[in-house]
């Protein structure tokens, strides 16, 4: 069995009470069957107190207030507390931790959704490596598409250095990402897996001047982005919504972006990238935190193109989920007139992460309307860039 990890993994610590958004809450936790069956055997104090406090039928902790029953005042789990961590759910044990399966393989990731872990994603200064260990263990899964599998790993690859090269301004990485997801997708449709090789290497040559070219020819107006934009957002309005207190977050920033007008829109975006360019270093700062996102996305999904055969989705999903990520900074940046700090762009990251990333409802509904809404076609998002 082959394990990877990002090499920031380790350096993960929960840190408990002192979390400013605690996992405990806004969501529901499910609980496993094992766990379940030792949470029925307990016929202590304790064991009755699991009773009261399981919904046994959904096989979840029931809720007080939006947060988890067992959640104490000092924000620390009385499970925990009373019996220790091995009597903590699957879920509970695992989280922030992030694993995506596959034959003999296993991805261990941090989740964004997690305030502690995003700030070691994005504050991350130097590009992400991912290291590598194996031991004795083998599997095999039925009907496992191993050949498609290597030429995922190989693109992910590819895609990660366009991602990570900091010659080239981050909007032109996102770019080569997309056009060459889009290419492979096409050959993948025509069961072409073996011009995919020859296409790597046609894309390892690209100069970026080629990509500077196709981006200039596709600038459009400023009020054509503020209509297009305002339609992108209400992308939110066909997801599952997690957190109560989600929706109201996300008007009021929605507000702050449009309410005003494709003029005033605009302005901000114009005083944005001036804030970015009056002091050294926050212009790397804003495109160092943009490759995180994008080295986050895609090395978390698009492998899972082995399963469902499209690899260009999961690269769309990593793109649109950063630039709404990143309008939203800058409807935070107007809001506090004109100042955008670390801890407030880790704090949105977050936000979005537990709304999007932890309902399969959602990941399903962003892939399907990627797949056939002409809003999110390799024209409009390169426009968006």
């Amino acid at each position: 069995m082959q394990f990877t990890i990002p090499h920031y993994y380790n350096k993960f610590h929960c840190v408990a009470g002192e979390c400013p958004d605690t996992c405990c809450a806004g969501w529901a936790i499910m609980i496993d069957d094992h766990t379940k069956k030792r949470y029925q055997m307990r016929k202590d104090a304790f064991g009755r107190q699991l009773n009261q406090w399981i919904d046994w039928k959904d096989g979840s902790f029931k809720q007080c207030g939006g947060r988890c029953a067992f959640l104490n005042e000092d924000n620390l789990c009385d499970i925990y507390k009373e019996a220790g961590p091995g009597m903590l759910c699957k879920t509970c044990r695992d989280y922030p931790r992030h694993i995506e399966e596959y034959e003999g393989v296993r991805e261990i990731s941090l989740s964004l959704s997690c305030e502690e872990a995003a700030g070691l994603i994005l504050g991350c200064e130097e590009p992400v490596r991912f290291l590598t260990k194996e031991d004795e263990r083998e599997e095999s899964y039925p009907e496992f598409d191993f050949l498609l599998y290597t030429k995922l790993t190989d693109a992910r690859d590819l895609i990660l250095s366009f991602l990570q090269n900091r010659d080239l301004d981050c909007r032109l990485r996102v770019a080569m990402a997309l056009g060459f997801s889009h290419d492979m997708q096409r050959r993948i449709n025509e069961e072409k897996l073996y011009e995919l090789d020859e296409l790597m290497k046609r894309y390892q040559g690209m100069a970026g001047t080629e990509i500077v070219k196709k981006m200039a020819d596709r600038r459009i107006e400023d009020k054509v982005r503020y209509e297009k934009m305002k339609k992108w957002f209400s992308l939110f309005g066909r997801l599952e919504v997690l957190n109560e207190s989600w929706p109201q977050y996300l008007e009021t920033l929605k507000r702050i972006l449009f309410d005003a007008g494709a003029e005033s829109y605009e302005e901000n975006r114009k005083a944005f990238h001036r804030y970015l360019m009056e002091e050294e270093g926050r212009k790397r700062l804003w495109d160092q935190w943009g490759e995180q996102l994008m080295v986050y996305f895609v090395f978390t999904y698009f492998c899972g193109a082995v399963y469902d055969g499209h690899p260009y989705v999961k690269t769309k999903l990593a793109t649109v989920s950063t630039i709404l990520i990143q309008e939203m900074a800058q409807a935070v940046f107007k809001r506090n007139e004109g100042n955008l700090d670390f801890k407030e762009f880790v704090h949105l990251s977050h936000r979005f992460s537990r709304e999007v990333e932890h309902s399969d409802e959602n990941l399903n509904a962003m892939e399907r309307i990627f797949r056939t809404d002409k809003s999110f076609s390799l024209e409009e998002i390169l426009q968006m860039l």
